[in-house]
């Protein structure tokens, strides 16, 4: 049984949304979403699913700043409160927490977001080629 979803069918909102999040395609799961760090491929390798239509522009960079910031904040103040840190070394620990959490998941953003648009047939995603 072909897991491969043809135009025009509906397609499931959730789980294409979780494929993105795995950096995969949103129509077979298998196929590469990027091909470089946030760079979107034209085609799935796998099912050739045309993913030229994917328009996430700054979504992802905004999504990805709400959930760094509101972890990041309260296990700030937590820490802060429990431990009384130096500066410095507060500082350090929550830098490179931010930077490490938002690289990991701006990719995965991305992915969500090509795969919402694909499931929801946006920018021209449901049109037959």
């Amino acid at each position: 049984m072909s897991d491969t979803i043809h135009h025009g069918e509906e397609r499931e909102l959730w789980p294409a949304v979780w494929k993105g999040f795995r950096r995969k395609c949103p129509n077979c799961g298998n196929g590469p979403l990027l091909k470089s760090y946030l760079k979107l491929r034209d085609t799935c390798t796998v099912c050739r699913e045309d993913l030229s239509h994917a328009r996430a522009d700054d979504g992802p960079a905004y999504l990805t700043i709400l959930i760094v910031g509101h972890l990041m904040a309260p296990l700030l103040h937590i820490v802060f409160v429990a431990w009384r840190p130096e500066p410095l070394v507060l500082f350090t620990i929550f830098a490179v927490g931010c930077v490490t959490l938002s690289l990991y998941l701006l990719p995965r953003m991305k992915g969500m977001i090509v795969g919402f648009q694909w499931a929801r047939l946006m920018h021209g995603f449901g049109s037959a080629t």
